[in-house]
C-alpha cells in the first residue's frame, strides 16, 4: 500500500462485528483515521462521540461477522507458478504480478512476502527471472498496490554464483526477508532416495538423463558451500534488519547449524523433535497452512496440526496455496487445537513479530496500520467479504441467494 495516499482517505468505522483482538473476541467497533487504527470503541456512547467528531466517516457494518487483522504470509511461492504455470510456459512478469496480487485480498492476505527462489533446477529457471521479478515488485510497489507486496528471497546455498546477487539485493535493501535453503538430495525434504529426482522431473519437465546432470552438479556445488560466506550474508542481513530463516531442518544438529548462520525462523521442520528443539532454542517455527487444511504434509513429513498442538509451531504460511491461510485459522479453532485469537495470531501478529514488523502490522490495536478483513462463514468455510489495507477498501464481495 502506497502510504502517500493515507492523508486523502476518509475516516472509517467498522461496526457490529466480532472483532478478534490479540487475546480475545469482542463486540467492539474499530475506528480508522489516516490509514491507521485510531481507536477500539467499546460502547454506543464512545461510538457516537467518535462519529460526531468524524462526520465524514465511512461506516461499514460487519453484520455480526468476524473482523480480523489482515493476514501476513511470510512464505508463498505461488507467484512463481503465476509466471510459469507449466514447464516452458512463461508469462510477462508485470501481468503475473498484477494478476496474482488481485487474488490475495480475496483470501484475506494483506501483506505478502513473495517467495522467490534463487537456485537453478528447483523453481523459476535462470537468475534473470529471479532478479527481474524482484526489480519489478520493487518498482510496482513504489507506485501502487492493492496489498503490501514484500519480498522473501529464498537462497539455495549450493548456488554459489548467486551469492553476489544476494549481497547486491541486501546492500540495496531490495528484499525484506531471506532464507537459506538446501534442497540437495539425501537430507531435509529429499532425504528419501530418488525423491529429489522425481520432484525435479515432474516440476521442470526434464528427463532422467537431464536430472542426473542436475544432481551431479548440485552435489559438487554443495561440497563447496562455505560457512564463512553464509555468515557474511547473515551479518549483512542483520545490519539491514532483515530476518533470516532456515528451511526443512531435519535434526537438532541442523537447527544448531542454522542458528550459527543467524537464523531466527525455522521453516517447515521435517519432524516434531526438530520443531521442538527449534522452539527450545528460541526460534519461531513456521508450518504450512495447506498441511493444516489437508490434515497431512504433501511430502509425508511433520503434521502441522501435531506441531501446533504440541506447542512446537507458532506461524502459519500459505507455502504454495494462498486460500489455505484463512481456512487453516478457522479449522484450528473449530477443532479446538487453538482458540480463535491464538489461531489468528499465527497468521498475523506472530509473522509480523518474526520479521520485525509488529510495530506497524499484525493486530487490531490503536496506532497500527488499518489492515482489516471481515470474514463470514458458509457451511463452515470462511470467506472474506471485505478487505481493508491501510484504511482503504481494496476488496468487497457479495453473493446471490
Amino acid at each position: 500500500m502506497n502510504d502517500r495516499l493515507r492523508s486523502h482517505r476518509k475516516p472509517m468505522l467498522v461496526t457490529n462485528g466480532k472483532v478478534v483482538l490479540p487475546n480475545q473476541i469482542a463486540e467492539v467497533a474499530v475506528a480508522v483515521a489516516e490509514g491507521r487504527i485510531a481507536a477500539v470503541l467499546h460502547g454506543k456512547e464512545d461510538i457516537d462521540s467518535w462519529l460526531n467528531q468524524h462526520s465524514s466517516a465511512v461506516v461499514i457494518d460487519a453484520g455480526g461477522q468476524y473482523v480480523l487483522p489482515g493476514l501476513i504470509d511470510i512464505h508463498c511461492d505461488a507467484i512463481e507458478k503465476e509466471v510459469q504455470p507449466r514447464p516452458g510456459t512463461l508469462f510477462p512478469l508485470d501481468m503475473a504480478l498484477m494478476e496474482f496480487e488481485r487474488k490475495l485480498p480475496v483470501h484475506g492476505i494483506t501483506t505478502m512476502y513473495h517467495s522467490l527462489s534463487l537456485g537453478v533446477g528447483l523453481s523459476l529457471r535462470g537468475d534473470h527471472l529471479l532478479t527481474g521479478m524482484i526489480e519489478h515488485i520493487n518498482s510496482y510497489r513504489s507506485k501502487r498496490s492493492a496489498i503490501r507486496n514484500r519480498i522473501h528471497l529464498r537462497y539455495e546455498v549450493s548456488h554459489l554464483a548467486g551469492m553476489s546477487i544476494v549481497k547486491r539485493f541486501l546492500n540495496e535493501k531490495a528484499i525484506d526477508y531471506l532464507s537459506f535453503m538446501d534442497h540437495s538430495p539425501g537430507q531435509g525434504q529429499y532425504r528419501e532416495p530418488g525423491s529429489f529426482e522425481r520432484y525435479v522431473m515432474k516440476n521442470q519437465g526434464v528427463s532422467m538423463d537431464e536430472v542426473r546432470v542436475i544432481v551431479m552438479d548440485l552435489v559438487q556445488r554443495r561440497e563447496q558451500v562455505s560457512t564463512e560466506q553464509l555468515q557474511e550474508l547473515s551479518a549483512l542481513a542483520a545490519k539491514q534488519g532483515i530476518a533470516i530463516a532456515s528451511h526443512d531442518d531435519d535434526s537438532a544438529q541442523k537447527v544448531e547449524e542454522s542458528i550459527g548462520y543467524g537464523v531466527s525462523v525455522c521453516e517447515f521442520p521435517i519432524n516434531l523433535d526438530t520443531a521442538k528443539h527449534a522452539v527450545d532454542r528460541g526460534l519461531r517455527v513456521c508450518v504450512g497452512a495447506p498441511n493444516v487444511v489437508r490434515g497431512a504434509s504433501h511430502d509425508k513429513n511433520l503434521s502441522a496440526t501435531d506441531a501446533i498442538a504440541a506447542g512446537a509451531a507458532d506461524i502459519l504460511c500459505s507455502d504454495y496455496h494462498p486460500s489455505s491461510m484463512l481456512a487453516a485459522v478457522f479449522k484450528l479453532a473449530d477443532q479446538g487445537i487453538a482458540a480463535l485469537p491464538a489461531a489468528v495470531r499465527m497468521a498475523s501478529l506472530h509473522p509480523a513479530q518474526a520479521l520485525g514488523a509488529s510495530g506497524e502490522l499484525g493486530s487490531i490495536e490503536p496506532g497500527k496500520a488499518a489492515d482489516l478483513i471481515i470474514v463470514d462463514r458458509y457451511e463452515g468455510l470462511p470467506w472474506v467479504t471485505n478487505t481493508i489495507v491501510g484504511g482503504q477498501v481494496v476488496y468487497t464481495s457479495a453473493v446471490r441467494y
